[in-house]
Formats: structure tokens, C-alpha cells, sequence
């Protein structure tokens, strides 16, 4: 297997991974399960602290451009191109509301 295609199945692993968290948080908050529910947000939350101390750029995405001189949004993980472009805008926002939602149960609001 070349690097490129083995870096892009790993991003596109952990890609999943934390679309899965962000979409179990509401979840688990939904069922009662708010130390489930923390626990898949603090994952998450330490990925928007890797974002952050990469300027909103995932460390894999420097690796895959050794590999190629491609530059669209999908050039170093599996996903559609509108997908990519958009992917923070789209799971930020879930990851946002999906906390909020815990924070409103953990103060037993709703």
C-alpha cells in the first residue's frame, strides 16, 4: 500500500471516529447517560485542541501533502469533496449544539 492511501484511510478512521462521538453525545444525553455523554465530548474536545494548536489544519493533512500535489479538500481522507470542504462547519456546529444539549441536561434544565 502506498503512504498516501494508508494516510488517508487512517484520517478517514479517526474522521469517523469523531462523527461518531459528536453524534453519541446527544445520545447518551438524551437516555440519561451524562458521564457517557461527557466523556465522548472530551474526546472530541481534545481534537478541537489539536485543531487549534494546528491552525484549524489536522496534523495528517501536512503528512498526506508529502505525497501528493493534489489540493482539493479530499485529497488526504475518503469523503466527498462538498463533505470535506464543509466538514467543520458541519460537526463543529453538531459538536456545539450536542454539548449544549449535555450542559442544559448536566443543569437539569431540560
Amino acid at each position: 500500500m502506498d503512504p498516501l492511501t494508508a494516510i488517508k484511510m487512517g484520517h478517514t478512521a479517526v474522521w469517523a471516529l469523531f462523527v461518531a462521538c459528536i453524534f453519541a453525545i446527544p445520545l447518551c444525553t438524551a437516555k440519561s447517560h451524562l458521564g457517557l455523554a461527557t466523556a465522548f465530548a472530551a474526546v472530541v474536545a481534545c481534537e478541537v485542541v489539536v485543531l487549534v494548536l494546528n491552525r484549524m489544519r489536522c496534523p495528517l493533512t501536512a503528512v498526506a501533502a508529502r505525497y501528493t500535489d493534489d489540493r482539493r479538500a479530499n485529497f488526504d481522507i475518503y469523503l466527498p469533496e462538498w463533505l470535506a470542504r464543509n466538514n467543520k462547519l458541519i460537526f463543529g456546529i453538531s459538536y456545539a449544539l450536542a454539548v449544549l444539549f449535555l450542559l442544559l441536561r448536566w443543569l437539569a434544565i431540560i
